[in-house]
């Protein structure tokens, strides 16, 4: 990875919500006057997203007393606290500028029928628990010895690291299962 990759992976959040266009959604952003610091909410519906990594951004409009208001967010922004799914709607178009141009209950799109509200979510980054710290460190000590032996030994060495990859990722999900059930 390069350093602006690098640097870039670092600000990315490591959950974000599944955004849908059309969708109704409720954002909660942090908003900083003076000293004090507040939670302000925006409720609107998604007309577009853009951009990927660090710069991905969506569009949500309202009408606020009888003037349509737009606002863009950035999904990874440390301000955005967090996006919640009002309402699913159906939306067969990437951008939904048709949206500005209708007043009233036409400014609307329409409900999937039967969709759940769910809080489904994006995870970019792992978050590593002290224990899977230790399961990272030993795969790193076994890319190290794989490369001190020689050739033959080397393709033998990488299967078995596979081997154990995979075993490490297996427990992995069980373990999630067993927190799940308990949960």
């Amino acid at each position: 990875m390069d350093i602006i990759k690098s640097i870039e992976h670092e600000q990315l959040k490591n959950k974000i919500p599944e955004l849908k266009i059309g969708d109704t959604v409720r954002v909660h952003v942090r908003i900083k006057e003076g000293n004090k610091e507040r939670i302000q909410v925006f409720e609107g519906i998604i007309i577009k997203k853009q951009g990927g990594g660090v710069n991905a951004t969506f569009t949500v409009r309202r009408i606020s007393y009888g003037v349509g208001v737009e606002k863009t967010f950035l999904i990874h922004s440390p301000l955005v606290e967090k996006v919640e799914v009002v309402r699913v709607g159906k939306a067969r178009r990437a951008k939904l500028y048709y949206l500005r141009d209708r007043v009233g209950k036409a400014a609307r799109t329409k409900e999937k029928i039967g969709a759940r509200i769910e809080t489904n979510e994006i995870v970019i980054k792992e978050e590593i628990v002290p224990g899977e710290a230790e399961v990272v460190e030993s795969a790193e000590t076994v890319e190290e010895a794989v490369a001190e032996t020689t050739a033959p030994v080397v393709e033998e060495s990488k299967e078995e690291a596979k081997v154990e990859e995979k075993e490490v990722k297996e427990a992995e999900k069980k373990e999630e299962k067993a927190e799940e059930e308990n949960k």
